[in-house]
């Protein structure tokens, strides 16, 4: 007996001290020769990996990427988006059907590995559709490098999904996800998943890496030029250094990046200027009337990158680049690939607004996409909202940037079909409940946050999450720590209904009673999901008070918001259906009455919301 229970008490201590174990992250540094067909769309490709293991685990095995096998029939992606039929990824399907089915054999992407090394070391490895398992002959031991140096071809696929050859504005190469790129390793073990089209994950890393091509191509990519006046485009002194079959050499150097990227086109022209305090921002586009619009993005470029450094951290490398290339938007270490064709400013800086912010919460604080995708593009679409309404401010004063989100989110909820956010990324069932799920309810996350705790701390929490967990992998847990020590609040019920679950929000006003000196609203809960309420009465006088009635699930009440001091009443137990508050204003002297004028709350029925007295 007294053996047991030595047993079960020494369990208890391992698994305490293993949930208290330091944080730590893996790093890698690439080494790659490419050689490129451009004709053919193919490249031969050598790298040598440099890999460290910080974490407190001996591996014995490796997993590598090989996104570009998901390209051909009857791929897990292909299975996938047929599944899906018209409910999946638009951009993967036409009419229902995928247009993965239809790759010609040529065009179907393929990454071919010849072999690969360990320490010089002949290793065996089984390649799983996009996922590459590695079978070490030598266990990688805490705190321990070792070498991995590997030889492929590869097939550029066609354009449909990110990465690929010739896309709709006719950019010649995308190259997205286009190497052996090593998994993310941590606490949750190998961050290996399939890729059916949405979001990735990788260590940081270092690359340098050699392109070589023909001298007619420019290359633009996410990372620093080494040799600019041996190449095209990027120093109009340049003495174009190429070798007997005619390609030029590109070298690139990258530092704590998730991926390298790049693209090449023939008919790119290549801008840049410097935002004061802030990157080298690189134009890198086709030149022709449809992208004339790029033209005035400068300004708009630099104040965008002046504001994200204020607000949200300063963006840490010394350059930023916007790519034409892909098929819509997709963000990567130190640039962004993204449509050229623009009608107006407003469209353009839109997408450069969204892809640029990636840089904060997709790379510099570089969460699994994959685990927790509302925490990547939902803080970037709020980075977003909140930066466009500087840039562009609305004609009609709106009583938040973020109306139009809310007013999204109301609508989409009435279709019935919303799924938790919880969930991981590629296993949605259902696009548009993935979108408003992903980037919609991430971003009213942190509009919801604001209202709970006050845009004073939000702000503050925003900045302490960067400056805590930049160029590390941080989760929701480590953010909502923040936001608890930030705002002295308990805030574990609201991320758990907000992300864990479907439920809404509903409160309304019920009935109103006037007296001679006084008047008593008496307000319902209607919802699922319990919040605080801010209730305000706007007198004949116009002037306007606002009381505050906290929940007691937060424990501590905010002291301040956007419209000042706050009248603090009595706490509205989760668990109590109606709530009554009695202000000291008659009939006579009340306009209007309503909850959260500021309209950051996201009720799901608003008609009952306010009341104008009459």
């Amino acid at each position: 007996m007294r053996k047991s229970v030595a047993i079960l008490f020494a369990f208890i201590i391992s698994q305490f001290q293993a949930q208290q174990a330091p944080y730590y992250q893996q790093a890698a540094k690439y080494k790659m020769d490419i050689d490129v067909n451009a004709e053919k769309f193919t490249y031969q490709g050598n790298q040598t990996l440099e890999y460290t293991n910080n974490s407190p685990d001996e591996l014995n095995v490796v997993y590598f990427h090989l996104y570009w096998n998901a390209f051909k029939p009857n791929s897990m992606m292909d299975q996938r988006v047929a599944g899906q039929g018209k409910n999946g990824d638009s951009k993967l399907q036409k009419d229902g059907i995928s247009r993965l089915a239809s790759i010609s054999k040529d065009q179907q992407g393929a990454q071919n590995i010849h072999w690969i090394r360990q320490n010089g070391k002949e290793l065996k490895f089984e390649v799983q559709e996009t996922m590459m398992k590695v079978y070490l002959n030598e266990s990688i031991k805490p705190n321990s490098t070792t070498t991995f140096t590997m030889e492929w071809d590869a097939v550029i696929p066609q354009q449909i999904r990110r990465s690929g050859r010739n896309n709709r504005e006719g950019v010649d190469m995308t190259m997205t996800q286009w190497y052996p790129k090593i998994a993310e390793y941590d606490y949750d073990g190998w961050a290996a998943f399939d890729y059916v089209g949405r979001e990735f994950h990788a260590p940081f890393s270092d690359f340098d890496v050699t392109i070589k091509i023909s001298k007619d191509y420019v290359v633009g990519a996410g990372g620093i030029l080494e040799n600019p006046g041996e190449v095209k485009g990027y120093n109009t002194s340049a003495k174009i250094k190429t070798g007997k079959d005619q390609k030029a050499e590109w070298k690139w150097k990258a530092k704590n990046i998730l991926d390298f990227v790049w693209s090449a086109d023939r008919d790119y022209i290549v801008k840049n200027f410097d935002v004061p305090d802030g990157p080298k921002v690189y134009l890198v586009y086709q030149n022709n009337d449809k992208t004339k619009v790029w033209e005035e993005a400068q300004p708009y470029i630099t104040k965008y990158f002046q504001i994200m450094n204020s607000h949200f951290g300063k963006y840490a490398y010394p350059s930023y680049a916007f790519i034409q290339g892909g098929d819509g938007g997709m963000e990567y270490g130190m640039c962004t690939m993204i449509l050229g064709e623009a009608q107006n400013i407003e469209g353009l800086m839109g997408l450069m607004a969204h892809e640029g912010a990636h840089s904060w919460y997709q790379q510099m604080l570089a969460t699994n996409e994959s685990m927790y995708p509302w925490m990547d593009e939902g803080f970037t679409s709020y980075a977003e909202t909140y930066v466009m309404h500087q840039l562009f401010p609305p004609k009609e004063e709106l009583p938040n940037p973020f109306v139009n989100s809310l007013n999204a989110y109301r609508n989409f909820i009435k279709k019935g079909i919303e799924e938790p956010a919880v969930w991981l990324g590629d296993h949605h069932d259902n696009g548009t409940a993935y979108t408003y799920s992903t980037y919609v309810k991430g971003e009213l996350y942190l509009v919801q946050l604001g209202y709970i705790m006050g845009e004073q701390k939000l702000a503050e929490t925003l900045k302490r999450y960067y400056q805590d967990w930049s160029m590390k992998h941080p989760s929701g847990r480590d953010f909502l720590h923040i936001a608890q020590n930030v705002s002295g609040m308990d805030l574990k019920w609201f991320h758990h209904y907000w992300i864990n679950t479907t439920k809404t929000i509903d409160y309304g006003i019920k009935d109103i009673k006037y007296d001679t000196k006084s008047t008593t609203i008496t307000l319902v809960n209607n919802g699922q999901v319990p919040m605080p309420v801010d209730f305000s009465v706007i007198t004949t006088d116009k002037k306007v008070v606002t009381y505050q009635i906290p929940t007691n699930l937060t424990r501590t009440w905010k002291e301040k918001d956007i419209f000042g001091d706050l009248k603090t009443v009595a706490y509205w137990p989760w668990t109590q259906k109606e709530y009554t508050l009695t202000v000291p204003y008659t009939k006579s002297q009340l306009a209007v009455l309503g909850i959260d004028l500021s309209q950051r709350i996201a009720d799901v029925k608003m008609e009952d919301n306010f009341v104008e007295v009459k």
